[in-house]
């Protein structure tokens, strides 16, 4: 299978919403293999600890696209399947972005969630990032566990905001879409048209503050199709588990969503009843949440894949 580079001068422009009207960059077959460059949530304009968020950026100007990335073959009710191989960080030291911005984040007054509260200080932290660690301090260094914070396929009719996630996909922020995985995308329009970004080095679960450690990454992907394999939802699966992804606002309706597209990938692929899977799930499912800061919040909900038969 071939192998395509989709580098920074040849992507030349990058999008801020997910959607089925944008040229296409790249066309691949079943099988390729890509390797993306992909810019941070900032678009690197965040250059020190001295930069003001609120400076340089201009929403919804965030979360910059590389892609989209054009599947031959794919059509209307298939899955795209991203196996995603590795995650590496590019670009001078110190790499990694994070920070407070004014009205966003899980613990203070936002646009969506109004009080008279103050809003937060801007404080920008700049750290170095490399394979072996993420140096927060002289005293703690974070483990680099990267991912995909951004991914998705476009919708059939509708562009969406990069920062937003939904059924498609999207600003998800799930620390699970890493090295190992495969993320499966619902294919609404012809060629899938994927779309990815907003690369994480590490995030704790629900991105509290909204930022986690923003770099610009080189991610080594496989992209295949499940013909006829038709998704309401993302779903994931690695080594240890299966995933279904929810997207929605209040959280407990995201959690819902997982729980649900859950129980039916058991009953569908796994051959449960639908009760007994419902009632397994509820003695040792897992939910994970990707964040709690978006205009959607994302829940993933899954099962170990001891607890399934074999096929």
């Amino acid at each position: 299978m071939a192998e395509h580079h989709l580098t920074d001068a040849n992507q030349q422009r990058y999008h801020y919403t997910i959607g089925p009207y944008a040229e296409p960059v790249l066309s691949v077959k079943p099988g390729d293999t890509v390797i993306a460059e992909t810019l941070d949530a900032f678009e690197g304009k965040i250059i020190s600890e001295d930069t003001m968020p609120s400076t340089v950026l201009e929403f919804p100007y965030l979360n910059p696209q590389t892609g989209p990335i054009y599947v031959e073959g794919a059509e209307k009710g298939d899955a795209l399947a991203v196996h995603i191989q590795a995650i590496e960080p590019r670009g001078p030291q110190p790499r990694g972005t994070t920070c407070l911005v004014p009205h966003f984040g899980g613990l203070t007054s936002t646009g969506t969630t109004a009080t008279l509260q103050d809003p937060l200080p801007e404080i920008v932290r700049k750290v170095d990032v490399t394979e072996d660690g993420v140096v927060w301090s002289e005293r703690i260094i974070l483990p680099y566990e990267p991912f995909i914070g951004t991914i998705g396929t476009a919708p059939q009719i509708d562009s969406i905001a990069s920062i937003t996630p939904d059924s498609h996909g999207g600003n998800m922020d799930l620390p699970d879409v890493g090295p190992g995985c495969t993320l499966y995308l619902p294919v609404q329009a012809e060629g899938a048209l994927l779309y990815l970004g907003d690369g994480h080095a590490v995030q704790g679960d629900g991105e509290v503050c909204g930022v986690a450690i923003e770099f610009a990454t080189r991610t080594t992907m496989t992209l295949d199709l499940v013909k006829g394999w038709t998704l309401s939802w993302p779903r994931l699966e690695n080594e240890q588990f299966i995933m279904s992804i929810g997207s929605a606002r209040p959280m407990e309706d995201a959690a819902r969503v997982a729980y649900a597209d859950l129980v039916h990938w058991m009953v569908d692929s796994h051959g449960f009843d639908q009760w007994e899977a419902y009632m397994l799930l509820t003695q040792i499912g897992k939910v994970r949440l990707g964040n709690m800061v978006d205009p959607n919040y994302t829940v993933g909900a899954s099962i170990a894949k001891r607890y399934l038969p074999a096929h």
